[in-house]
């Protein structure tokens, strides 16, 4: 974007922002200037959290149904998976 504006073109831009702006108007643009980008990047961090933490919560949820779902399905496995540690306990 850049690439074709030299140093005489940048001095130029600067000493144009200088006049029209002042000196002690500058500090103050550059601060409000921050300002804004930093509660950009915080309002794009609150969002994307809002979209993460659902989805968290869907697949944490779909874990949940398919756990309960195969234990409906085949009960037996609870009781050998609990048969298996119980074993192991008393051989030790």
């Amino acid at each position: 974007m850049f690439e074709n504006v030299g140093m005489g073109e940048l001095l130029v831009i600067l000493i144009v922002v200088l006049l029209l702006f002042g000196s002690k108007k500058i500090p103050e643009i550059a601060q409000g200037l921050g300002k804004g980008i930093r509660e950009f990047k915080k309002s794009i961090k609150e969002v994307e959290e809002q979209i993460t933490t659902p989805a968290k919560e869907i697949t944490d949820l779909k874990k949940s149904v398919k756990d309960a779902g195969e234990h409906i399905i085949n009960p037996e496995t609870e009781k050998t998976d609990k048969d298996k540690t119980d074993s192991g306990k008393t051989n030790s």
